[in-house]
């Protein structure tokens, strides 16, 4: 048995501060703070209470106002506060002040996914990849932020990179951030050979925003056994499975999972993982229809494959847990517009199957509602590419309609 009461004890309570802005507006930051509640849980971090301000941009001393600040400062006075995380990147003069006003640990949302990252990384590659995008992260903060490294500060957002004296040294950190990159180009090296060894089979990549199912999918469609669990950014590591559907042999990948707002250095350092995406042959971009914001969750996962240079690839829209839909209907009084919550799965499904076609299909990988007809769907798609690549043994994957042959 667990010491549930000593587990709690060990968490850092938290509290989350966000803006609304003119190009930001109210419900979107509520769903940005529910968001980030739900990373400082993945971090291992219990959150409290959120502070919202309407301002027309971030305070440049201490990213709220003077007011909102001291309203914060009391209720982390009186409630036993031992961090704050803010939901935009913030300069090292604003964490050095709002520390100082405070006195208890700031992190802004790009260090708290670096920090998880750096949690989940197993591999050496991954690691590796981490390390580099949290020194690129530390470098124009040297300044006045980690003049005090030699306190020895951990827990979560200090994981990675030692807090040893020596690292305020601008030059040694240039110096491992060379080194660092030495060592992904050795392991792109590796990976791309591993690739090439593969052959000419047809691969496939799973993408999607994180905590979406693509895990549950791989598994489903692989029968395999691929970490899987409620969480942002569960997966990390690039999987790769051999799939078989009626004697038709592909590549499946799972990928690491996009979010809002993902650190740019994150994703430069992240690129070899990527390059299985860069040289699939089909997405299939998993989306969770049951998320309220699944529309912009799409278009923060083409905006990061266009990044990648792999917005143009054959794909199909998955979307996923149907199973968890919720439909809210509306008052017959109300005239108020139509909106996302209140429309049926059925008008969801005639929507984007008319804009998309054969490119959508909507399933359950948890209890495998509509999976045959995907895996039908996949099937056709990795058929075409292949009988392009091998046109002599189109016929070894020709399903038998029953009639003999001539």
């Amino acid at each position: 048995m667990f010491d549930t009461s000593k587990q709690e004890k060990e968490l850092e309570r938290t509290i989350l501060v966000g803006l609304i802005t003119p190009d930001q507006p109210e419900q979107k930051s509520k769903e940005y703070l529910d968001e980030l509640a739900f990373l400082a849980d993945t971090a291992g971090a219990v959150p409290v209470k959120t502070f919202l301000q309407r301002l027309d941009y971030p305070n440049p001393k201490t990213f709220v106002g003077t007011g909102r600040l001291e309203e914060i400062k009391a209720y982390v006075e009186e409630n036993e506060i031992g961090m704050a995380i803010f939901d935009d990147e913030l300069s090292a003069k604003q964490v050095r002040n709002l520390e100082k006003e405070l006195n208890i640990k700031v992190l802004d949302r790009t260090n708290l996914i670096l920090d998880i990252f750096a949690k989940r990384a197993q591999t050496a590659n991954a690691k590796t990849q981490v390390e580099l995008a949290q020194y690129k992260y530390l470098l124009p903060r040297l300044t006045g932020m980690w003049t005090h490294l030699e306190r020895q500060r951990g827990g979560i957002g200090m994981r990675g990179p030692g807090e040893a004296q020596i690292e305020t040294d601008r030059r040694i950190i240039l110096d491992k951030i060379s080194r660092l990159k030495d060592e992904l180009k050795h392991i792109d090296k590796q990976k791309a050979t591993q690739r090439k060894n593969r052959g000419k089979m047809v691969r496939v990549a799973l993408v999607g925003y994180t905590n979406v199912g693509k895990s549950t999918l791989m598994n489903v469609l692989s029968k395999s056994d691929v970490f899987a669990e409620n969480k942002l950014f569960a997966t990390l590591d690039t999987t790769v499975r051999k799939v078989i559907i009626d004697n038709l042999p592909f590549l499946l990948t799972d990928t690491v999972g996009f979010i809002r707002k993902l650190p740019h250095d994150l994703v430069e350092s992240f690129k070899s993982t990527l390059d299985e995406v860069r040289e699939a042959d089909l997405l299939l971009h998993i989306v969770d229809i049951s998320h309220s914001g699944f529309e912009e969750q799409i278009e923060v996962v083409n905006k990061t494959l266009a990044e990648l240079d792999a917005q143009n690839k054959p794909t199909i829209l998955v979307f996923n847990k149907i199973d968890a839909f919720q439909y809210v209907e509306k008052d017959e009084d109300d005239l108020t517009p139509r909106t996302k919550e209140n429309i049926t799965l059925e008008e969801l499904q005639q929507t984007w199957m008319s804009k998309l076609n054969r490119d959508c299909v909507f399933i359950s990988a948890k209890d495998l509602t509509n999976l045959e007809y995907f895996k039908q769907m996949v099937y056709d798609r990795v058929n075409e590419i292949h009988v392009t690549r091998f046109p002599y043994n189109d016929f070894l994957f020709q399903k038998y309609d029953g009639t003999d042959l001539v």
